[in-house]
């Protein structure tokens, strides 16, 4: 007897774990593969999940337990360098207003902890399974594994992440048998001009028990969020030059030591310096900040999703809801297939086709949340004269509501699973994409056009601004 379709996903961190719940929901066998030791590693910081990535959560079951694990944010505030206030919002509020949802905080391990722990069939994860061969054979594929065992399968899922070895396999074998289609170019269109210190620390007095603080700085920002237990701390610096793989640069202790250092002295609130911050610190490390998105999200019957194939700057924290977003269409379109295919088994050229769908639903809207999420680092970080105009005079000037109103059409843009009903149970003001019949699913992708023409429209608007007030004629009109 045939064995059914079988996926094989690497890697199980967010995308993996989110993609077993799918598929289980679906009915489909797979196996994960995490080369790691256990679930919820001590490393990294923390999480936020937005509305559209609840929604997916929701469908899977899973977003009561999520909430009992954090509470609602507060404020979002804007500091100077020397700690005053530059604004402070009711961001958060006017989010879960827009569209039902609070942006939920986590600690990284804590989200990932969850994930695993309500997974109806923990045996599908295989915990140290370090994937070091991928090949493909007339019947399907076969990971290899650097015990000496293998999976078999018919797909494999690559959701290891940035350092993604499924990745670099698919371009050999890409090359292997079309040389020249994985260009020299596109291996090195995800780069790194950052680098950050992110960590964990205990709660502190004072520093904002759950509060997004953003300090501004010269080419470096802070990022700090509290929950009442915890501080999660990001601070960003501007290298010097770009990198671009394979030659990332990697961090020592001695190196992020360094990084604590330049900012010690910076203050968080009225009250607290980070220097506290980073002195009680639970964990912390320097790490390089990769971005970009690939032009080849397939080959064969491989395909990517998650940090393996579109990777954004952290600071509006949009990036594992884009993992699970990723997880969620191809889910969709995996389980569509496999319910039309006769005896539940899609062949080659059905992959292949689900695959290439696949990519056309999410490149515009990855590359597009990419381009907005590297402009809100450099924003954020001064990098640039008109860039710290549009934070120091324009943003002030923007109603409360104004950074909600503007990551609307993102949020409401963000796909869900069809397979898995959602009543829409919540009350919300802003209807999510998928909620109105009159509006396609193309037109609903340009939000990421449009986010970035309104940015870039706010800079042209703070030029105008400053150069009218340095004209003559706006000097005499003053003086008179």
């Amino acid at each position: 007897m045939a064995r059914p379709f079988r996926v094989i996903v690497v890697g199980g961190g967010v995308g993996g774990l989110v993609a077993s719940h799918v598929l289980q929901k679906a009915g489909i066998d797979h196996v994960v593969l995490e080369s790691k030791a256990e679930a919820a590693p001590a490393e990294g910081a923390s999480i936020a999940i937005y509305p559209h990535g609840s929604r997916i959560l929701e469908q899977i079951g899973v977003l009561d337990a999520a909430r009992k694990l954090c509470v609602p944010m507060d404020q979002a505030i804007m500091r100077w360098p020397d700690g005053s206030r530059l604004s402070s919002v009711p961001f958060f509020d006017h989010v879960r207003d827009n569209h039902g949802y609070d942006i939920l905080l986590f600690e990284r391990r804590d989200y990932l902890g969850m994930l695993y722990d309500t997974l109806h069939d923990q045996s599908r994860i295989r915990f140290g399974a370090r994937v070091v061969g991928v090949e493909e054979t007339s019947a399907g594929v076969k990971a290899q594994l650097a015990d000496g065992s293998s999976e078999a399968g018919d797909m494999v899922i690559g959701c290891d992440g940035v350092h993604s070895f499924v990745r670099e396999a698919m371009w050999a074998r890409a090359n292997e048998r079309v040389p020249g289609i994985i260009s020299a170019a596109e291996k090195r269109s995800m780069q790194v001009s950052w680098n950050c210190l992110i960590g964990v620390a205990p709660q502190i007095p004072g520093a904002g028990l759950r509060d997004m603080t953003v300090v501004h700085g010269d080419r470096h920002s802070l990022l700090v969020l509290g929950q009442p237990k915890k501080l999660f701390f990001f601070v960003f610096f501007k290298l010097e030059r770009a990198f671009h793989w394979p030659n990332w640069p990697r961090w020592s202790e001695a190196d992020a030591a360094a990084a604590a250092a330049k900012v010690a002295e910076v203050p968080i609130s009225e009250s607290v310096l980070f220097g506290e911050v980073w002195k009680k610190r639970l964990r912390g490390q320097l790490v390089s900040i990769e971005e970009g998105v690939l032009q080849h999200w397939h080959w064969g019957r491989t395909v990517l999703a998650g940090d393996a194939v579109h990777k954004v700057t952290p600071n509006i924290a949009l990036g594992g809801n884009l993992a699970m977003e990723s997880v969620a269409v191809l889910a969709n379109l995996v389980v569509q297939a496999v319910r039309t295919a006769p005896g539940g088994k899609p062949g080659m050229a059905e992959i292949e086709a689900l695959f290439g769908e696949y990519q056309r639903a999410r490149v515009a809207r990855a590359q597009g949340v990419c381009d907005v999420s590297r402009l809100v680092t450099r924003l954020q970080a001064w990098d640039g004269w008109m860039l710290r105009a549009m934070a120091c005079y324009l943003g002030p000037l923007q109603r409360e509501q104004a950074l909600a109103e503007q990551l609307a059409p993102v949020i409401r843009a963000g796909p869900r699973l069809d397979f898995v009903p959602w009543t829409g149970r919540t009350s919300h003001a802003v209807a999510w994409a998928d909620e109105r019949a009159d509006e396609s699913e193309p037109a609903a992708s340009q939000w990421g056009t449009r986010a970035r023409m309104l940015a870039w429209l706010m800079v042209g608007a703070t030029v105008v601004m400053l150069l009218a007030a340095a004209s003559p004629t706006a000097t005499g009109m003053a003086a008179a």
